[in-house]
């Protein structure tokens, strides 16, 4: 049985910044992210952090922490990930009044969605809209 099938989701994107702590910062301020955890070496590299919305979680960490993982991400990106939002305007109001890069404006879209998007400090580009896909059977 899947995590989404126990009601939890089933895929988690994982991003590296070269200043973790930066991104938090915006997630959280300028895009409506709740920090659920942060863990940070002695000498403030964030290990690993998650960030929450809704009932979806993005983790992410400081790019050179070392490891497997951090090693494959090296020089990865920019990514693309996509948030649904209820009130797509309220949310880009929010995203403007922290300075967020908007590259379009609210828009509504032909498929019947409404949504933005926005790059972020390291030029990961995120959409907030009403679109939400149906997890397959």
């Amino acid at each position: 049985m899947t995590g989404a099938a126990r009601g939890r989701p089933s895929i988690f994107p994982t991003l590296v910044y070269a200043d973790a702590k930066a991104a938090i910062t915006q997630l959280t301020e300028a895009f409506g992210f709740t920090e659920t955890s942060v863990y940070e070496r002695e000498d403030g590299a964030v290990l690993h952090a998650e960030l929450s919305y809704g009932n979806g979680t993005v983790m992410l960490g400081s790019q050179g922490t070392g490891g497997v993982f951090a090693e494959a991400m090296r020089g990865a990106g920019p990514a693309g990930i996509h948030v649904v939002v209820d009130d797509v305007d309220a949310h880009h109001q929010r995203a403007v009044a922290h300075g967020a890069h908007i590259l379009m404006p609210p828009t509504d879209q032909d498929y019947g969605a409404r949504d933005y998007l926005a790059q972020d400090v390291e030029g990961n580009v995120w959409s907030f809209g009403t679109y939400a896909p149906e997890p397959g059977a």
